[in-house]
């Protein structure tokens, strides 16, 4: 319980700083499946930084709603890197956000590989110039809701990270 709470007072001071910047965040989630919009439309005043997320959790979800080419789905799979940053870049194309940040990934318990293990995940960010760049986290097999909760940590790590360049 003390790791969830600690979370919710990161997206709070998270969601202040953006506000005083005047930033605003989109998302594009996978495998959380809207679990860092949550987190973030939690945050009483979210409304000022928060502008829209989209839950991409089928491969026609992602080509659909945000963009991504569909040869970059068949080539790489939906978790891959390419995938991630063009997630980032389709969601920041599609919303009003100074931001976008994507999730995909395998959170199991089924599903991995031995080149895609249960507790991949990759993460896009793309911004104002509309260049994505990505993360690649294993994380530790820590069941299926384990797993989200380290992508969501990581995720709010990374928007910290964007926030500081910021400031």
């Amino acid at each position: 319980m003390t790791d969830i709470l600690y979370l919710k007072e990161r997206a709070r001071v998270l969601v202040s700083r953006f506000a005083e910047k005047e930033l605003k965040i989109a998302t594009a989630e996978s495998c959380t499946g809207g679990l860092l919009a949550g987190l973030l439309t939690e945050i009483p005043g979210s409304s000022a930084v928060f502008d829209r997320g989209f839950v991409t959790y089928s491969n026609e979800a992602k080509h659909e709603m945000i963009g991504v080419p569909v040869d970059l789905l068949v080539d790489y799979g939906a978790v891959s890197s390419e995938v991630a940053k063009a997630m980032a870049c389709g969601a920041h194309f599609c919303s009003d956000a100074d931001v976008a940040i994507s999730i995909t990934g395998i959170a199991g318990p089924d599903g991995g590989t031995k080149e895609k293990p249960v507790g991949l995940v990759y993460f896009g960010v793309c911004a104002e110039s509309n260049v994505a760049d990505y993360e690649r986290c294993v994380f530790e097999n820590a069941g299926r809701d384990g797993i989200r909760f380290q992508a969501l940590v990581q995720a709010v790590e990374l928007l910290e990270n964007f926030i500081e360049k910021h400031e």
